[in-house]
């Protein structure tokens, strides 16, 4: 048997709150249940599939006695949002016609894609079915969420990488990911990526420091101003050379009556 455990049901309930927040009877339990897996089906089809994609990265589910509330977080709310709130009002009446209750849309934007796992696991996911490079890919992610603040990130790809005839692995990590620690804020996720040879799986970690602490984005590394070398002067160099003085050896200078002076 594995030991895997999932980064987010493990802190569930201890630092991190839940996805869905209402109680039901033993009776309306399945039912409720059944409801929010085909809103989040419904919403994931809506604006994660199909073009012009909103990023919506989780589906937060609040239920009342006779009132649904919908919260989404997406990395491009004018999408869901629409001209005018249009789209809002046409996924609240869909929804509505799905559920058969009043339901309240709300929209919340995500500061940081670069941090969301699911966000870089769908993008990941994105340029493996361009044919992208899926080492440049992988590479190029984990910089960027390097880059945002984070203090590690770990991405794994298994399938026909590259088209290859027999399926792998290939993970590539950045950082520190204590996934044992729950004062550790790890996100995680996992997308899949349809490609013309076969389905890839993708897994994103991300450590984004301590629940409460705050993330500070890393600034790119400034270029040297000078060329190769330590003090410069070399090819490409701003500052130029400066000439050295010879030095002369006075050790053996002669005196004024012509021999030697004693060192």
């Amino acid at each position: 048997m594995g030991q895997k455990v999932s980064p987010i049901g493990f802190r569930t309930g201890i630092t991190r709150g839940w996805d869905s927040t209402w109680f039901a009877s033993k009776a309306d339990y399945g039912t409720f249940l059944v409801e929010d897996q085909k809103i989040r089906k419904f919403i994931d089809k809506k604006f994660n599939r199909q073009m012009p994609k909103g990023g919506v990265a989780k589906t937060e589910i609040i239920r009342t006695r006779n009132e649904v509330t919908v919260t989404l977080h997406s990395a491009r709310p004018g999408v869901v949002i629409g001209p005018r709130g249009g789209e809002v009002d046409k996924l609240r009446e869909e929804i509505e016609a799905l559920t058969g209750r009043k339901v309240t849309v709300n929209v919340v934007e995500v500061k940081d894609p670069d941090l969301n796992a699911f966000l870089i696991g769908e993008a990941v996911a994105e340029q493996l079915c361009k044919r992208a490079s899926f080492r440049r890919t992988m590479k190029q992610f984990c910089e960027s969420a390097m880059n945002a603040g984070a203090k590690g990130v770990k991405i794994l790809c298994s399938g026909r990488l590259g088209g290859a005839e027999i399926a792998r692995r290939e993970t590539q990590r950045k950082g520190s990911i204590p996934l044992h620690t729950l004062d550790a804020d790890v996100d995680y996720a996992q997308a899949r990526a349809e490609t013309t040879y076969g389905t890839i799986g993708i897994k994103v970690w991300v450590h984004r420091g301590l629940f409460g602490e705050a993330i500070v984005a890393k600034q790119a590394p400034r270029r040297r101003p000078f060329g190769r070398g330590e003090g410069g002067g070399g090819e490409g160099s701003s500052r130029p050379r400066q000439a050295s003085r010879p030095q002369t050896d006075t050790s053996a200078a002669p005196t004024e009556g012509g021999s030697p002076q004693a060192s």
